[in-house]
């Protein structure tokens, strides 16, 4: 099995595969909701489509056996306008220009292969090459398995598994669980 990760800029036509709903009229996120979560699914689906066109990009696609099989949703913190309002992620350090990491999404038939690692390692390399100098995530502390719609934000020991430190707990909440303020410096 090959994997590999990359930006999804220039990438927008394996992105729609399976973030754009494919039905007239249907729901869904579009990965819209920490961007503008207001827009109506037409205009949600252009901006992605724009943001794919354009550098740093929106996030990273993971392929396996060279077929679309994940998402992690990687940009600038200032990028997301519901992280810069929102009442329940602390603000640490924002001078510094952190990016965040808010969303994974892993296809159904590629799930329990690993995948959120390599789309974790892959979102902090992107960042890295894009110039961050630190990557935050919002992760929700489990002591076991968490169902697929609360773990779209990650784990905290995924992200502790990849040299993440928790910086703080935060008053948001997944599937009623808890989640951290997390951060990776890239120095």
């Amino acid at each position: 099995m090959s994997i590999e990760v990359l930006p999804a800029t220039g990438r927008w036509d394996d992105f729609a595969s399976f973030m754009v709903p494919r039905k007239p009229g249907g729901g869904g996120c579009v990965c819209m909701s920490y961007r503008q979560a207001r827009l109506g699914m037409p205009e949600r689906i252009q901006y992605m489509h724009d943001e794919c066109t354009r550098e740093p990009g929106p996030g990273v696609l993971a392929y396996v056996d060279d077929r679309v099989a994940g998402w992690c949703s990687v940009a600038p913190k200032a990028t997301y306008a519901r992280l810069l309002r929102s009442r329940t992620i602390p603000h640490l350090d924002e001078d510094r220009d952190p990016w965040s990491i808010v969303c994974f999404v892993v296809r159904a038939g590629f799930r329990g292969r690993g995948l959120m690692h390599e789309l974790l390692d892959g979102a902090v390399e992107h960042a890295r090459e894009s110039g961050a100098t630190m990557v935050e995530g919002y992760p929700v502390d489990t002591d076991g398995r968490v169902d697929v719609i609360s773990g779209y934000v990650g784990t905290v020991s995924l992200f502790e598994s990849h040299g993440f430190a928790r910086r703080t707990i935060t008053e948001a909440h997944s599937g009623g669980a808890t989640r951290w303020l997390m951060r990776r410096e890239l120095g």
